[in-house]
């Protein structure tokens, strides 16, 4: 097969979209297991507005504890591999994740979209303030800004929300001449329908990921394997040109 990294510009603008796949390498649990469970959980139980203000106890002792679960994880080869990309990339190079952990942050990438929000951020109802959070929030979590207690919630969309900046990355998609896609299933939408956008403007789409997504059939190229493994030598691949 035909090395990608020969048909790109050395000045291309490249989209990298990443799920739980990335992270799976570092051992932050992915998103449903076989069973449809979330980390023991129904999603309608933890990951709904509707979840948060018939229990809001539940809600908060379940992102209380990915937060935690945060400091016992670090970034994987394929993390340092991305900001490594940007750093050394000639064009833009934007990382849209749906993921959120901080795994990203910590491994140098700036360019950054968290669209389904981040765990370590917080939102406060009352006054609509969102700010970094670590630790515990709990229901009697007060809000920095106003003052207010009762009335914070994780910075996290749930099914029912709108993803964050969709503006910008739908702007950033249309520009791009690389879209990525990496450890996604193609099955949560916006994001998944990202690559068609990308191909209808004409950017080369690749697929990196442990199985072949729901989406396959829109990318040029799909690499199989490890996250940790295949985006390592991908961006090798780019860079050396």
């Amino acid at each position: 097969m035909e090395m990608i990294a020969t048909n790109v510009r050395k000045d291309a603008a490249i989209v990298v979209l990443t799920g739980a796949g990335i992270s799976a390498d570092s051992g932050v649990a992915t998103f449903r297991g076989p069973d449809g469970l979330w980390e023991g959980h129904r999603v309608e139980d933890v990951a709904t507005p509707e979840a948060f203000a018939s229990d809001p106890v539940l809600v908060h002792h379940f992102y209380d504890q990915r937060r935690a679960r945060l400091l016992e994880v670090a970034p994987n080869a394929a993390h340092f591999a991305l900001a490594r990309l940007e750093h050394q990339w000639a064009g833009s190079v934007l990382v849209v994740t749906q993921n959120v952990d901080d795994l990203h942050e910590r491994s140098g990438s700036a360019a950054l979209v968290h669209m389904h929000g981040a765990l370590n951020s917080g939102w406060c109802l009352a006054c609509n303030a969102r700010f970094a959070w670590s630790g515990a929030m709990g229901e009697g979590a007060r809000c920095p800004r106003c003052g207010t207690v009762g009335k914070v919630r994780p910075d996290i969309v749930w099914f029912g929300e709108m993803p964050y900046e969709m503006e910008r990355i739908d702007e950033a998609v249309r520009a791009c001449d690389l879209f990525v896609s990496i450890g996604t299933s193609g099955a949560v939408y916006p994001a998944a329908g990202l690559v068609q956008t990308a191909r209808y403007v004409g950017a080369h789409c690749v697929e990196l990921n442990l199985d072949p997504s729901q989406g396959s059939i829109f990318f040029h190229e799909t690499r199989l394997g490890r996250a940790a493994e295949i985006v390592p030598a991908f961006v090798d691949e780019l860079l050396a040109g």
